[in-house]
């Protein structure tokens, strides 16, 4: 079953019943760097995008957690408010930037974070304030608490408008130039090994191009998956193994997933 909540009363009730019915819950933002198995997911499935509402008090920005963070940075465009130039190209929820602490080009979510307003599994609303996430190269604690972000307060700083918008066309630029956004993808795979940069050692690796079923390894940035040819989540978990089997290999260097696998395995599969 698929639900989507547009109010956070609306998101208590739902895990109300599910803990009621003892069933199982996945909750998803705009469901981008993420990788559904084939055999899809079982039990509730809660995606927030119906709770997009975008606020501005003085230099602070309030948004639900289901609005998408090129929106957030839009809106502070508009009100002349510096600090989230970065995410101008970034495609997921606000929530789901918090929950892996999302960034680009040297910036990252909890830079602008002043606090994050979330919902526990058994129902319970609290309030964060941003040392209590204790956020890291794409990680935050929402990811061992497993709690539901419902809203966002970013902290940002007056600016000039002219200026915040050369620095989001500059970054779009950039992201057009260099990431392969004429495919679908699931977005960057994997995280940045400390010391080196993933697409170089996958490239060094004469992996760029590589095809696997429908996937392949982008031939623009070798950190990145596209789809060219109706592939499936097997395509890319598949691809995905082999990748990190001969970066390992080859130079010893573990790489580990950004990218969240989720959902079951086709009936039958090994």
């Amino acid at each position: 079953m698929l639900v989507f909540p547009k109010s956070k009363a609306e998101v208590a009730a739902i895990i109300a019943w599910v803990n009621e019915k003892q069933l199982p819950l996945t909750v998803l933002g705009n469901s981008s760097n993420v990788i559904i198995k084939d055999g899809g997911i079982r039990g509730i499935v809660m995606i927030l995008t119906e709770m997009d509402h975008m606020e501005v008090k003085r230099q602070r920005l309030v948004v639900q957690s289901g609005a998408r963070l090129i929106d957030a940075s839009r809106m502070a465009l508009a009100e002349h408010l510096s600090g989230l130039e970065f995410a101008c190209g970034i495609p997921g929820s606000v929530g789901g930037a918090v929950y892996m602490n999302a960034g680009a080009y040297d910036g990252e979510v909890e830079e602008v974070i002043e606090s994050v307003v979330v919902i526990t599994r058994e129902g319970e609303i609290k309030t964060y304030e941003k040392a209590e996430l204790e956020f890291s190269y794409r990680h935050s604690k929402l990811q061992e608490t497993n709690e539901i972000v419902l809203e966002v307060v970013f902290r940002l700083e007056k600016g000039k408008h002219d200026a915040i918008k050369a620095r989001m066309d500059e970054l779009t630029a950039l992201r057009e130039s260099k990431q392969p956004l004429e495919y679908p993808s699931c977005g960057s795979v994997f995280k940045r090994p400390p010391g080196y940069f993933t697409g170089k050692l996958i490239q060094e690796a004469g992996l760029q191009g590589l095809t696997w079923g429908g996937a392949q390894v982008s031939m623009k940035h070798a950190g990145f998956i596209v789809n060219i040819n109706k592939a499936t989540a097997t395509d890319y978990i598949e691809l995905i193994a082999h990748i990190k089997k001969v970066i390992l290999e080859r130079y010893g260097v573990q790489l580990e997933t950004e990218v969240r696998i989720i959902g079951e395995d086709t009936v039958g599969s090994v």
